[in-house]
C-alpha cells in the first residue's frame, strides 16, 4: 500500500471516530497519535462524557479484538491476566487467558482498582507480555491499553502510582460538548445508538504499516535537541517536584513523529512538538502543592514558551 493510500485510510479512521464523538477533533487527533505510536492512553474525565464510547468506536473502526475490564476494589490480578485451572478429566492444569489477551483492552475506571490489581498491568503495558505461574506469554504487537479514570477525589478511588502513569503515552480529557454538538448528539441518539451502526474502516495489518511509517518520519538534530530541552526543563522548573523521565523524552519524540504523519508531513517541526507536548508530558510531572491536572498543564505551557525554538527547524 502506497503512502497516499495509507494517508487516506488514516483520514477515514479520523472521520469515523468524529461521527461518534462530536466536536472533539483535537481529542481524537491526540488519540490517533497514541495509537500510531503504539502507546497507551489514559482518559481522565467525569462520568458520562463518552470515554468508553470512544474506546469502543476505535476498536470497531480497526476491526480489532476488544475486551472491557471493569475495575472495582475487589478486582484481583488473575482477573486481568488469567489463571491456571486444574482439569479433573485430564488431570493437568490448563491456563485460561484473562481479558488482557486482546488487541485493545479497556480498563474502565482504573483508579477504582486497588494498587495490587493496578500493578498487574505494568508488564502488559511495558513489555506486551504476561507472566503467570513462571511462564511468559506474549501479547499481540497491536496490544494497547485505554484506561479511563475518574478525577481525583471521587468516592472510592486509588491514585495511580507514578511508575504506572509514566507508562501512558498520553493523558486525554474529552470534556463536556459544545451546545451545538450536544444538540446533534441528542438528534443522533433519538432512535438509535450511532456506535451500533459504525463500520470498520481499517484493519490491524494496515495500522501496523502506518505505525512503521510513523517511525520513518524525519527529525532534524535541531528538533531532537528541542525535544530534549523541553523535557529537561520539566526537571528544573521551580514549581515541579518530579520532572519527566527519559521515557518521557522518547514518548515526546515518537508522538511528534505521529503528529507530523497525521498532519500529512514528512518531517517533524517544532510546531508538531508543541502541539502534542502537553498531552505527553503533563501527567508525567508532579507539581508542588497541587494535584490538579490543570496545574501541570500550566507548567508545560510555561516551559513551551520559555524554551527557545530552533530557528532553522521552524522555517
Amino acid at each position: 500500500m502506497t503512502q497516499n493510500q495509507l494517508q487516506s485510510e488514516l483520514q477515514a479512521l479520523h472521520k469515523n471516530l468524529n461521527s461518534v464523538i462530536l466536536g472533539k477533533q483535537e481529542t481524537i487527533f491526540v488519540l490517533l497519535v497514541a495509537v500510531l505510536a503504539r502507546g497507551h492512553i489514559l482518559l481522565e474525565d467525569v462520568p458520562g462524557t463518552g470515554k468508553t464510547t470512544l474506546a469502543k468506536a476505535l476498536a470497531t473502526s480497526l476491526k480489532a479484538r476488544f475486551k472491557r475490564l471493569q475495575c472495582t476494589p475487589d478486582l484481583m490480578p488473575s482477573d486481568v491476566t488469567g489463571v491456571s485451572v486444574y482439569r479433573m478429566d485430564t488431570r493437568v492444569f490448563e491456563f485460561v487467558p484473562g481479558p488482557a489477551f486482546t488487541d485493545i483492552l479497556l480498563a474502565d475506571e482504573i483508579n477504582r482498582a486497588t494498587p495490587r490489581a493496578q500493578s498487574c498491568l505494568l508488564e502488559c503495558m511495558e513489555e506486551r507480555q504476561i507472566t503467570v505461574d513462571g511462564q511468559t506469554r506474549t501479547l499481540p504487537e497491536t496490544f494497547f491499553v485505554i484506561a479511563t479514570q475518574n478525577p481525583g477525589g471521587f468516592h472510592g478511588t486509588y491514585p495511580l502510582p507514578e511508575a504506572q502513569i509514566d507508562r501512558f503515552l498520553v493523558r486525554l480529557r474529552i470534556g463536556y460538548p459544545q451546545l451545538d454538538s450536544e444538540v446533534r448528539m441528542l438528534n443522533d441518539r433519538m432512535q438509535a445508538q450511532p456506535l451500533a451502526a459504525l463500520e470498520p474502516v481499517m484493519d490491524l495489518a494496515t495500522l501496523a504499516q502506518l505505525q512503521t511509517l510513523a517511525t520513518k518520519i524525519a527529525i532534524s538534530s535541531d528538533v531532537m535537541q528541542y525535544i530534549a530541552e523541553i523535557v529537561r526543563a520539566t526537571r528544573g522548573h521551580d514549581a515541579v517536584l518530579l520532572g519527566a523521565s527519559p521515557r518521557g523524552s522518547v514518548a515526546l519524540m515518537r508522538a511528534s513523529q505521529c503528529t507530523a504523519l497525521l498532519s500529512g508531513k514528512k518531517f517533524v517541526t517544532p510546531d508538531h512538538v508543541k502541539r502534542i507536548a502537553p498531552a505527553v508530558l503533563a501527567h508525567r510531572i508532579t507539581v508542588k502543592n497541587s494535584t490538579e491536572a490543570s496545574a501541570a498543564e500550566r507548567v508545560i505551557a510555561q516551559i513551551l514558551q520559555q524554551v527557545p525554538v530552533p530557528v532553522a527547524a521552524a522555517a
